[in-house]
């Protein structure tokens, strides 16, 4: 307690000595750098509220089949997976004047626009389910385009002492963002239709890309295209101009114990995590009996509240603790809350069990997640950071993508909910174990003699 109460003091005075800078330079100014990054992860938020939680409980009211709604959270779930794709050509190429990630991130918000807006012209979209998948497809491909691009900005311009706090933020506003997208997708396709849903949601997301045109990531460098500016210092440095050199990288430090450990230790927690995106709205709507209104109420109060406090005290507690505690003592309290869950099945009727279950296992899942993006960053060199972080975000989407397909034969072979509640226990399990043999200190060390060791072309 002690402990608790002089970190507390320590974080208090530092946020009076923290001085507020006006310049709309990323690499400079902290406030600009939470609400930047939080407002793009907004974004991201908006068309997964709709895509993985409003189509699906959607589609479990008019009746489709787990398998059918375990198939479409399983597809809009690979584009996820592919990021890994996409980050080396981040990291070799990009529009240096406008900084090394911020061209890509402009351009990943505009295809998310596009195709997310593109939804909005599908018939009867219920009875045409191939071209629902595509749609969601494609929504995800930019939403993830975008999150990398995102995510590698992050690691180049947020200090380490800021990450947690950072990832605290950005994906609180994720949370809520989903969170809001979800309950108001739903309340419009219920009145008004699907189509007039994505068209709303489309126009929000627009708006968003009016934050990335204003700031620049250093100082010196063009706004626009056609605006005046120079390659700055920092990203001339760190820009890598061969695909060997960056592959040879990857392979180097993704070698190293703590990196496998952290990429085999995502993706099976994350198998249960998709299992549970695609079982809940088909568990409370086909078994409990709920409409698909008072699913997506329920999930944003729940991702609301667990969103807002991750933004605060998820960084926060990850800050003062440490990482490896942090996720361990998570994946405690997750592991005892499901088997709760499925000891008490007697209750699941009760109108305040379920829900309280929601509240509870979205705040674990949320301060989870933030642990282990600040992780992962911790674990990223900084000469790939798009590649590196986003080879753990891939991994963990694969993951996420192969629970919800899942779902169907789970349900085959257990038949009984409580047995394939059971399954996301057993995967938290192994991730728990896995953590434990983390050395965060001794990797670190080794990135810097990689650093320190680094030949251009090589």
């Amino acid at each position: 307690m002690r402990k608790i109460l002089f970190n507390i003091q320590q974080l208090w005075k530092k946020s009076k000595t923290f001085k507020i800078n006006k310049s709309p330079i990323l690499s400079e100014n902290a406030l600009l750098r939470y609400f930047s990054f939080s407002s793009l992860y907004v974004a991201q938020g908006i068309p997964e509220g709709l895509t993985f939680f409003g189509i699906p409980a959607w589609m479990a009211i008019n009746g489709k089949s787990p398998a059918e709604i375990g198939s479409f959270v399983a597809v809009i779930g690979i584009p996820w997976s592919f990021k890994i794709l996409v980050a080396p050509l981040m990291d070799r190429f990009t529009y240096l004047p406008m900084g090394r990630k911020r061209p890509w991130v402009l351009f990943g918000q505009l295809g998310l626009i596009v195709s997310f807006f593109s939804a909005a012209f599908i018939v009867d979209p219920l009875n045409n389910l191939n071209q629902l998948m595509i749609a969601g497809f494609f929504i995800s491909f930019f939403g993830a385009f975008q999150d990398v691009a995102v995510d590698g900005m992050a690691i180049d311009i947020v200090p380490i002492n800021e990450q947690a706090r950072a990832n605290g933020l950005m994906w609180g506003s994720k949370t809520i963002g989903t969170s809001l997208s979800l309950i108001a997708s739903t309340w419009i396709i219920n009145n008004y239709g699907f189509n007039i849903a994505v068209i709303a949601l489309s126009i929000v997301v627009m708006f968003i890309i009016l934050i990335p045109f204003y700031f620049k990531e250093h100082r010196g460098e063009k706004l626009l295209p056609w605006t005046k500016g120079t390659v700055s210092k920092y990203a001339s440095k760190l820009q890598l101009k061969s695909w060997g050199v960056i592959f040879k990288s990857l392979f180097k430090v993704f070698v190293l114990p703590t990196s496998l450990l952290m990429g085999v230790a995502v993706f099976i927690n994350s198998i249960g995590n998709g299992l549970m995106d695609s079982l809940l709205p088909v568990f409370t709507i086909q078994k409990i009996g709920w409409t698909n209104d008072y699913y997506s109420q329920i999930m944003a109060i729940a991702n609301i509240s667990s969103g807002i406090l991750g933004m605060f005290v998820g960084g926060a507690l990850v800050d003062f603790f440490g990482k490896v505690r942090m996720m361990s003592v998570y994946l405690i309290l997750l592991i005892c809350l499901i088997i709760t869950m499925v000891v008490f099945k007697g209750y699941w009727n009760n109108q305040a069990f379920i829900p309280g279950f929601f509240i509870g296992y979205y705040m674990l899942y949320t301060f989870l997640t933030i642990a282990i993006f600040a992780a992962a960053m911790e674990l990223s060199w900084k000469r790939i950071s798009a590649t590196q972080f986003t080879l753990f975000m891939a991994i963990s989407n694969l993951g996420r993508a192969t629970g919800a397909g899942l779902l169907g034969q789970l349900k085959d072979i257990m038949k009984s909910w409580d047995y394939i509640i059971l399954f996301y226990a057993l995967t938290a399990l192994i991730m728990l174990i896995l953590i434990r043999w983390m050395n965060f200190k001794r990797h670190l060390n080794l990135v810097e003699h990689l650093e320190k060791n680094f030949i251009p072309n090589s």
